[in-house]
């Protein structure tokens, strides 16, 4: 069906610029740009201008800066989500905010489709898509990346050109990076050939770790239930609290990540991230419930965040196996409540210390001193019931 208008997910970045004038064209339709503030610290306004002189017929700027830490970054820092045991998601989790609102907009401009600039390789189209089809059935849905002829950033870049639009991309720079508040990613052009090391100039955020202070630096998280909520004392929002955090981590160096990961369209893929703030949060939480999870619930947890990263990863973030586990994995953290004091130095976060109203550390029971609370005589019958199916199969293997 050929749309009358289409809200199009909207950057001002190459894919973007590119499908909005490609949009306008190929459907003869009006184009309503769209553009989240998720914290990527652009100039919105020149962003506005931007798609106005590309063709859109109206722009839509939403501050999702607080919802976007509040509901969509701390919910998943509380699952402890990591996908493949170092991608903190910062681009995955954007997403179905962003698919949201963007529909939401769609439905009020009574616009009949909805697009995005996401490539048909990528993880993006599902994220975005699998979030549309969730919330409205039967929004119709264009993806240029699948059916153009434009088959290559160079392409793009090209095409660009000869329309007058400009792009912050060149075939000497051609990676691609997205940034909000909670992480940058880098990949493509040169980042491809997972030798070679990234280009030096390229991190925006974090200082090389080797450039950072000589000198530690010493800082007290709060956390009330799994979320932060208190930094060196100092009571802060969610967005706040995240930017204060990025600002501390970058200075030391801290949450830069290189590595090659599984696309969920079946490809590997290198990602280069830096998510500062992101990395202090996960280290920090992680001596909390050291104090305070029960050690069954820890391993149960555990067990499942591999499967709940993934579900984000992927793009799942609306389905109904994400929010029941959702409920599971806050559950957890109704207890993690304490503080934390970490090292910020060259690159790492460390714990130095931690305390917590709730802690179920004993330091009667787990000294090695004399205590009157444990028998240790007592640890011959629970290892020998313990040893009972291993001298089972032991005999039978000597049989």
């Amino acid at each position: 069906m050929k749309p009358n208008k289409v809200v199009l997910a909207y950057s001002g970045g190459l894919d973007t610029s590119v499908c909005l004038r490609w949009v306008k064209e190929t459907y003869d339709c009006e184009v309503i740009a769209y553009c989240a503030d998720v914290g990527q610290e652009e100039d919105l306004e020149e962003v506005r201008r931007k798609a106005l002189a590309t063709g859109a017929s109206k722009v839509v700027v939403d501050d999702l800066r607080e919802v976007f830490v509040r509901d969509y970054v701390f919910p998943m820092l509380r699952g402890n989500a990591v996908y493949e045991g170092s991608y903190l998601l910062g681009t995955s989790i954007a997403r179905p905010l962003i698919a949201r609102r963007q529909l939401e907009v769609a439905l009020a401009e009574d616009a009949e489709a909805v697009s995005h600039g996401a490539t048909g390789k990528g993880n993006d189209q599902v994220r975005f898509e699998l979030t549309y089809y969730a919330l409205k059935p039967d929004i119709q849905v264009i993806a240029p990346w699948r059916v153009w002829d434009l088959n290559s950033r160079t392409a793009l870049i090209d095409y660009a050109r000869r329309f007058d639009i400009p792009v912050p991309v060149t075939k000497d720079k051609p990676y691609s990076m997205d940034r909000n508040l909670f992480h940058i990613s880098y990949e493509g052009g040169v980042l491809e050939d997972p030798w070679q090391e990234p280009p030096a100039d390229m991190f925006l955020w974090t200082v090389p770790p080797e450039e950072a202070p000589d000198e530690p630096q010493y800082v007290e998280l709060e956390f009330t239930a799994g979320d932060p909520v208190a930094l060196d004392g100092r009571r802060l929002e969610p967005a706040e609290m995240l930017v204060a955090l990025n600002a501390l981590g970058a200075r030391h160096g801290i949450g830069r990540v290189d590595m090659v990961e599984n696309r969920y369209a079946g490809m590997k893929s290198r990602g280069i991230y830096e998510t500062p703030g992101g990395t202090i949060l996960h280290a920090a939480r992680r001596a909390v419930e050291h104090l305070t999870l029960d050690r069954e619930v820890m391993q149960l947890r555990d067990s499942l965040i591999p499967r709940y990263a993934q579900m984000i990863y992927n793009g799942y973030w609306f389905a109904p196996e994400r929010e029941i586990l959702q409920q599971a994995l806050d559950a957890t953290q109704a207890r993690v409540t304490g503080t934390v004091r970490l090292k910020l130095y060259k690159g790492s976060a460390s714990v130095a210390g931690r305390r917590s109203p709730v802690s179920l550390y004993d330091p009667v029971t787990a000294t090695f001193e004399r205590d009157d609370g444990y028998n240790q005589a007592d640890a011959e019958g629970f290892i020998k019931l313990n040893a009972l199916r291993l001298k089972m199969a032991g005999r039978v293997a000597g049989a």
